[in-house]
């Protein structure tokens, strides 16, 4: 890329840039707009950090590389098993003979796109050396504190269905990925598109092109800060977030985060969309793949499959939308 790095952007070009990057990553993964612009609107959030939830072979991997790709960032992948340690990810000090003295070994969570693979196979101290990195965006090592480059998101990924040997993630780390997502299996025209193309290329890697730069990503940033959130909005989060709390089926409500991750990429969600201002059907979207991971169910309803999603999908059923007039 040979664009000049830009100060502001309005909203018109994030728009635009938006738009070339979900293009670019659905040539690599057929079929799924709405889970790459859920995931290119996390990307717009500080702290976009995302849960994958799928089975095998669906393109999670290839999702999370191809985004890395197009964006321009450094990338890294690490396959969490329960023999991992914490500093086989964020790195430790190792003897250096040749100036005798210990020297700092970074691991790969030093990169701006982190795909934590089957995250649930380490064990709870493993996953935890995740906990600082995302939320305060630094390491700690022997004491000494070294920030990440920015920006870093993390895209986590764990099988729904095979439990043998794995270990739940903790509430307080699954309340740091901003959503939830799962991509499903294609439907047959789009899994024969994916054949086709694969016929066509004569080879396996699908060639992107680099759409942004971590300078871009900034820029982009700091445009959705200034989408504007009618009163009205707020209040309707809150009134949402605040019914998670006090509904029969949920044992423990969603956080305060869960508020400020709904307002983040409903921010994030209008910009990619051309609009300077937040709509309730911004907030109506996200409900579930922001909130669902944020409730704890009661134990009768632990075995029923997507109970979460239900839940929440039913609390935002229940909650009056505020009638909103367009700027």
């Amino acid at each position: 890329m040979n664009e000049t790095l830009p100060n502001e952007l309005s909203v018109a070009e994030t728009s635009e840039i938006c738009e070339r990057a979900i293009h670019e990553v659905s040539k690599a993964v057929v079929g799924k707009t709405e889970v790459n612009k859920f995931i290119m609107a996390a990307f717009l959030c500080p702290g976009g950090h995302i849960l994958l939830e799928d089975f095998p072979g669906l393109g999670k991997t290839l999702l999370a590389s191809s985004f890395a790709h197009i964006l321009g960032m450094q990338y890294k992948r690490i396959q969490f098993t329960p023999d991992l340690l914490p500093g086989d990810i964020t790195g430790g000090y190792v003897f250096d003979s040749n100036q005798n003295r210990f020297a700092v070994r970074k691991g790969p969570i030093f990169c701006n796109i982190l795909l934590a693979d089957e995250i649930n196979r380490a064990s709870p101290k493993t996953q935890s050396a995740l906990l600082e990195a995302m939320q305060e965006n630094q390491v700690t090592l022997e004491g000494e504190t070294t920030p990440l480059p920015q920006p870093f998101v993390v895209i986590a990924t764990q099988n729904p269905v095979e439990y043998e040997g794995t270990f739940s993630l903790p509430e307080a780390q699954l309340d740091r990925f901003i959503i939830k997502l799962s991509l499903g299996y294609p439907l047959p025209e789009e899994e024969r598109d994916i054949l086709l193309r694969r016929i066509e290329r004569k080879k396996d890697d699908v060639i992107l092109d680099c759409v942004m730069s971590p300078e871009i990503l900034a820029a982009m940033r700091r445009t959705v800060e200034n989408v504007f959130v009618d009163p009205d909005i707020i209040t309707y989060i809150i009134t949402l977030v605040g019914k998670s709390r006090n509904y029969s089926p949920v044992a423990v409500g969603a956080s305060p985060r869960g508020s400020l991750a709904l307002l983040k990429i409903s921010r994030a969600w209008a910009a990619i969309h051309g609009r300077d201002y937040v709509i309730p059907d911004d907030i109506k979207i996200f409900c579930e793949p922001v909130l669902s991971h944020r409730i704890i169910l009661n134990p009768n309803l632990w075995d029923i499959r997507d109970a979460d999603k239900k839940t929440v999908r039913e609390i935002r059923q229940s909650v009056q939308v505020p009638f909103f007039k367009e700027p």
